[in-house]
């Protein structure tokens, strides 16, 4: 089955600077990667197609990566960044979307946003409603505590394709299942939402994770989304902080052995394919 990464990075340190790789927890990960890095580990896992999600709120990087894909059998698509916030921001995403390479989404670092309730905000709503005008996804980086927000405005945009990143970066390495459980259900009942499933070893204990470590809130997901609407991502290189492309890619796997073919044929690509409209 040839499988689709959903969610991958890369990054240029001499291009700009990346001020949350200064942080000392991050040294493993402070360096260029480019998608010549990803080729190997993703070819051996089965990968043959890639969604390139931005890393910095800089129009310029989505401009980059947009030449990247371009240039690239690799990369399928590429979920960019914008102000959603500026009035000319429908204007911003026709730029975009003009440029080769082929643009599948928008992504905000919400989870660094010091107001909750951010994406309720006007503005915000008014950005979101040009991504879905343009025809494009909207990927939810949120934390657990900002997923009451994120549940108010996927139900208000329903025209907008949503895709929620990293579960929402559930408490792992505490174990904790609530509050964040009940939320994630809420959010699952709006069929215009996706869940990615990625960025689980990072949030779990990075040197000591096991798999069964991961398992009940994949579980939750899995029941909440149902196969047809949780698609695999890497988290490369950020997960390069605590397991090998390889070793997360063999994680997904245990987390889906109980799913059937067709089922896990989703997972691993199909989603991928319907929520960003990938071609091939």
């Amino acid at each position: 089955m040839s499988r689709i990464d959903a969610h991958h990075h890369v990054w240029d340190l001499s291009a700009r600077p990346h001020a949350w790789l200064e942080r000392r927890a991050m040294e493993p990960v402070r360096r260029t990667f480019t998608l010549d890095d990803l080729a190997g580990p993703a070819a051996a896992a089965g990968v043959s197609r890639t969604v390139l999600v931005q890393v910095v709120a800089d129009p310029a990087e989505t401009r980059e990566f947009l030449a990247l894909a371009a240039g690239s059998p690799l990369v399928a698509g590429v979920v960019g960044w914008i102000d959603l916030t500026a009035p000319d921001a429908a204007d911003a995403l026709a730029e975009l979307t003009a440029l080769p390479g082929g643009l599948v989404g928008v992504r905000h670092g919400v989870q660094s946003e010091p107001d909750p309730a951010w994406l309720n905000r006007p503005d915000v709503r008014r950005g979101l409603a040009a991504v879905a005008a343009a025809g494009l996804a909207y990927d939810l980086l949120t934390l657990p505590h900002q997923l009451p927000a994120a549940i108010d405005t996927v139900t208000a945009l329903p025209e907008l394709t949503f895709v929620l990143d990293h579960l929402s970066k559930p408490p792992i390495a505490a174990g904790e299942l609530e509050p964040w459980r009940g939320r994630i259900r809420q959010l699952a009942e709006r069929p215009n939402v996706f869940c990615k499933l990625s960025g689980l070893v990072t949030e779990a204990d990075w040197t000591g994770w096991r798999v069964d470590d991961l398992r009940p809130y994949a579980e939750v997901v899995l029941e909440a989304f149902g196969p047809e609407r949780v698609m695999f991502g890497s988290d490369w290189p950020v997960c390069l902080l605590a397991a090998e492309y390889g070793q997360v890619s063999r994680a997904a796997d245990e987390l889906c052995a109980g799913l059937s073919e067709a089922e896990r044929a989703e997972v691993f690509a199909g989603t991928a394919r319907r929520a960003y409209r990938l071609e091939g």
